[in-house]
C-alpha cells in the first residue's frame, strides 16, 4: 500500500528532516505536499486529498487542533509530530493515529507508518466487504465507508454520482458525500438497481431522470433540476432503458 502524505510544520528544518527520513526508511510513504501554515496546510489538503497528515501542533496563526476543527468529516489518519508533550490527551481525543516527539526518532517513525499503514489497510478491506455484504444481502441498501465507520443510505435516496479522480460524489438531493472509492466501483455495485453510466464523469438513477434533451450525446435532467452531459458513446444504452 502507498500512503500519500501531506507534511504541515512551520519549520522548514523539521519538514526537511522527516522529508528525508520518510523517503530513507518509509519507502511506502509518498509525500504529496508541504505547507507552513494552517491556511497553506488546508489548501494541501484539500488539493491532494492525502490519506496521512504529518502535522506540526504549534504554528503561526494558528495550531493543529484549529486546523482539525475545520475538517470534521476527515478521510486521512494524523500523526502529530511536536516538540511539546501536553498536547498528547487532546491529540488522542481527536483521535491522531500518533503521536512523534521531536526530534524525531526513526524507530518510532517506522512504527507510526506502519501503524496508520495498518489501520487504512484495515479500513479498505472492511469497506470492501461491507459494501459487497450490503448489495447482496440487503436489497435497496448502500454503505458508505466513513472515518469513524459507515453510512446506510437507500439506494433509491441517491440521484447521481460524480467521478473526481479516485473519489466519488455522490448525490443526495441538497446533499453531497465524498467517497474513497473510484466511480467505476459504483458503477459495477450500482448496476442492479437501474444505475446506468452516462458519461466518463456521471453514474445517474434511471428513476430520476425526468427529460433528455437531444444532441451529440444530449443531456438528462434530474428531479433536482440538475443538468448532466451524456457522452456519445453512453448514448445508446441511456436511452435502451426508455424503449
Amino acid at each position: 500500500m502507498k500512503l500519500r502524505a501531506v507534511i504541515i510544520d512551520d519549520e522548514i528544518t523539521s519538514r526537511e528532516i522527516l522529508r528525508n527520513y520518510l523517503r530513507d526508511y518509509c519507502d511506502q510513504v509518498s509525500i504529496l505536499g508541504e505547507a507552513s501554515t494552517i491556511k497553506e496546510g488546508m489548501a494541501q489538503i484539500n488539493k491532494e486529498r492525502p490519506n496521512l497528515v504529518f502535522l506540526d501542533v504549534e504554528m503561526p496563526f494558528g495550531n493543529a487542533f484549529d486546523l482539525l476543527d475545520k475538517i470534521p468529516d476527515r478521510t486521512f489518519e494524523t500523526v502529530f509530530v511536536t516538540a511539546y508533550d501536553q498536547y498528547a490527551m487532546e491529540a488522542l481525543n481527536q483521535h491522531a493515529a500518533y503521536y512523534l516527539m521531536k526530534p524525531i526518532n526513526i524507530d518510532e517513525l517506522i512504527k507510526a507508518v506502519a501503524y496508520v499503514e495498518e489501520i487504512i489497510s484495515k479500513e479498505d478491506l472492511l469497506d470492501d466487504r461491507i459494501l459487497s455484504a450490503t448489495i447482496k444481502k440487503a436489497e435497496g441498501k448502500i454503505t458508505l465507508p466513513q472515518l469513524d465507520g459507515f453510512q446506510v443510505l437507500n439506494v433509491s435516496d441517491i440521484l447521481y454520482c460524480k467521478a473526481d479522480d479516485n473519489y466519488t460524489e455522490i448525490f443526495l438531493g441538497e446533499k453531497k458525500i465524498l467517497v474513497s472509492k473510484t466511480l467505476k466501483y459504483f458503477e459495477e455495485s450500482l448496476a442492479p438497481f437501474n444505475f446506468v453510466r452516462i458519461h466518463k464523469s456521471f453514474l445517474v438513477n434511471i428513476n430520476e431522470v425526468v427529460k433528455y434533451r437531444k444532441g451529440k450525446g444530449g443531456s438528462v435532467v434530474i428531479s433536482n433540476g440538475k443538468e448532466l452531459m451524456v457522452s456519445a458513446s453512453r448514448k445508446k444504452e441511456l436511452l435502451s432503458y426508455f424503449e
